[in-house]
């Protein structure tokens, strides 16, 4: 493991502005994950772009095989981009590249009109929407520790994660009332025609602004992290090398928190499938309304957020380790029963039963590694958290896919989501719970 001084922490906590122009960054991403990629414009381009697609690959299994493929590049980029903006000092700056980058994908997305020759434009924006994205959130992750200090970064980091929850809901409340609720050939309060899809497409530019306007504070008030002499002039495939060897010494020093990685990126892809694919298998599968699905979005947001409320304060009293446990357990249920039912209303019943349990299951992740983490050696675990996260980051789309491929049938998607949580959660198994957070000491240099 580096020594603290490679990464220090600051002495005092950063001003309030900085926190809350950090926080904001969040809320303005609920622009890309709630609206583009979960509840409006997924739903868009496998419901209506792609509901005439010939050939016998359904346009759900397309858009599983996209996020996957995007997700095979994340992790083949973010260890070496991450680590060359930390050891550069330009952490702020990828930050802002990636998230400028992120923007003009989602804007570019107003092109796609509602035919199956526009899928394939979709498809490609989304997936290098979801690179872009994913590459701007690893230097946005790393930013925390220059906003927090090792009293504060767990308060710091659910101020960011709550942001990023009720901005998606009033982001989708915004759009559902102004541009999707009604009927006929014009919808919202805006009245904007349904024609080739532009009310959607409309949504796109929406969240485009939506997204640009919250993520400039971020860039006026948090200041650029100082390059790292030592590591300023590392290449790729050092970028590598300095990756395996974190992660061996990691190994020698606490083996089970390299053990919880591995689990932890597992099963958290299983849970950003739920949210990917969720309003695609509504739609499609159990006949809500693609209106509707918005306000199962804002009910699954408000869910979630109490669910990770609960599991927070259940987490004192048990520990994380069984908090995550049951919640991947709930989860399994849940998702095993809609397999078999049909139907609104069971979409309804047992779609939030999931979103229940992903809440307590993200919060308690992250405080799993806070409580297993030296004093000192925070930022490097999150970084590792990050990078193992992003690793696997393509499995549970493309298991979407491939199953909803076999079997000719978007709800046998649903299998490849379980399968990726049940090894997740046989993963987490035998990982040893972290001792009491007050507990832990400071690492020597």
């Amino acid at each position: 493991m580096n020594s603290p001084a490679d990464n220090p922490a600051p002495p005092v906590p950063a001003p309030r502005s900085q926190v809350i122009a950090w926080g904001l960054w969040d809320w303005g991403s609920s622009a890309y994950n709630a609206v583009i990629l979960t509840f409006v414009f997924s739903v868009y381009l496998t419901d209506s772009v792609g509901a005439d697609l010939p050939g016998p690959i359904d346009a759900s299994a397309w858009l599983g095989y996209a996020i996957g493929a995007a997700g095979l590049l994340i992790a083949l980029l973010a260890p070496v981009i991450g680590a060359r903006a930390d050891s550069a000092g330009r952490r702020k700056f990828a930050t802002g590249v990636w998230t400028g980058l992120t923007i003009v994908s989602m804007a570019a997305l107003f092109f796609v009109e509602n035919h199956y020759t526009y899928l394939w434009l979709g498809l490609v924006l989304l997936g290098l929407g979801s690179i872009f994205f994913e590459l701007a959130s690893v230097s946005y992750n790393a930013m925390l520790c220059q906003v927090s200090t090792p009293a504060t970064i767990g308060r710091v980091s659910g101020f960011g994660w709550s942001m990023g929850y009720f901005g998606g809901i009033v982001l989708l409340l915004t759009v559902y009332t102004g541009l999707i609720a009604g009927s006929g050939d014009t919808r919202g309060f805006l009245g904007v025609a349904t024609a080739g899809g532009l009310n959607i497409r409309v949504v796109a530019l929406v969240a485009t602004a939506w997204f640009l306007i919250f993520a400039l504070p971020l860039f006026a008030k948090v200041p650029e992290v100082p390059p790292r002499p030592k590591v300023a002039g590392i290449g790729i495939v050092g970028s590598y090398r300095k990756l395996f060897a974190d992660i061996r010494d990691l190994y020698r020093v606490s083996p089970h928190t390299v053990y919880f990685l591995g689990a932890s990126a597992l099963f958290r892809d299983g849970l950003a499938a739920i949210f990917t694919f969720g309003a695609v298998l509504a739609v499609s599968v159990y006949g809500i309304d693609a209106g509707d699905v918005l306000i199962f979005g804002v009910v699954a947001n408000v869910t979630s957020a109490a669910g990770a409320l609960t599991g927070g304060r259940l987490e004192d009293r048990i520990g994380p380790k069984a908090v995550i446990t049951g919640s991947l357990i709930g989860m399994l249920v849940a998702g095993m029963v809609l397999l078999f039912v049909s139907g609104p209303m069971m979409f309804w019943i047992f779609g939030l039963m999931l979103t229940l349990f992903v809440g307590p299951a993200q919060s308690s992740s992250r405080t799993f590694l806070a409580r297993l983490a030296p004093v000192g050696h925070e930022g490097q675990l999150f970084g590792l958290y990050a990078t193992t996260g992003r690793a696997v980051s393509f499995l549970a789309p493309t298991l979407f896919g491939v199953f909803t491929s076999l079997f000719g049938a978007p709800r046998a998607g649903i299998v490849g989501i379980l399968l990726v949580l049940a090894v997740g959660l046989v993963a987490l198994w035998p990982v040893h719970p972290p001792v009491h957070h007050a507990a832990r000491t400071v690492e020597p240099a």
